[in-house]
């Protein structure tokens, strides 16, 4: 599944540092530098509320009116405030379509494995070349019947066309197990516990 292309109006700005990024958050927009392909960085604001709702999804494309002129972008870079959680300012990277980048893609699991296992998703994404205007929005796998033991490998992931797998295909993505039981878990701890006193207690005089 690919993603949108997200068309959004920019402003251009030309005050920079924190007095000047303070009072665009306070207006409701987010500084943002556009960089790449050998141009000069530009500098726009881009509306809040708009963007914190494209970038709920990872990898999103951004079709910049800046000053009436198109611009496609890559969201590259989003800083937060720690604490707060608020966008303070993102990197952007120009893109042209036919042009290849190289992306994190998340993986969606679906389907149910066997009863009594859990699925372990070791690795959250994986690492792909696609063609800048048509990333996937995520990778799907199906667990469904999965039993204790199985392994999914990156190489194991269905890509859509198009795209490359960059990661080692022996990457872990999922894998299947079965938690031990609450009673298992308790009995193991009692005969450790048992074992380290054995082990701590003198031997008896001769």
């Amino acid at each position: 599944m690919a993603k949108d292309v997200n068309h959004v109006v920019t402003d251009s700005r030309d005050s920079f540092g924190k007095g000047a990024a303070r009072k665009l958050r306070a207006a409701g927009k987010i500084p943002a530098v556009i960089y790449g392909h050998g141009t000069d960085p530009i500098h726009v604001a881009l509306p809040g509320h708009e963007i914190g709702l494209i970038l709920r999804k990872s990898n999103q494309i951004l079709d910049l009116d800046i000053n009436g002129k198109s611009q496609l972008a890559l969201v590259k870079d989003v800083q937060k405030d720690p604490v707060r959680q608020i966008i303070e300012h993102i990197d952007l990277v120009v893109i042209r379509k036919g042009e290849k980048v190289i992306v994190d893609v998340p993986i969606h699991l679906v389907g149910e494995s066997a009863p009594g296992t859990i699925a372990n998703l070791d690795a959250p994404t994986v690492s792909v070349e696609a063609e800048a205007t048509h990333i996937p929005e995520y990778f799907t796998v199906d667990i469904e019947g999965r039993e204790e033991g199985e392994h999914i490998y990156a190489k194991d992931v269905t890509l859509i066309t198009g795209s490359v797998l960059l990661s080692d295909p022996e990457l872990l993505v999922v894998g299947l197990s079965t938690p031990r039981s609450s009673v298992e878990a308790e009995a193991a701890e009692e005969e450790a516990a048992a074992v380290a006193a054995e082990a701590a207690t003198p031997e008896a005089a001769e």
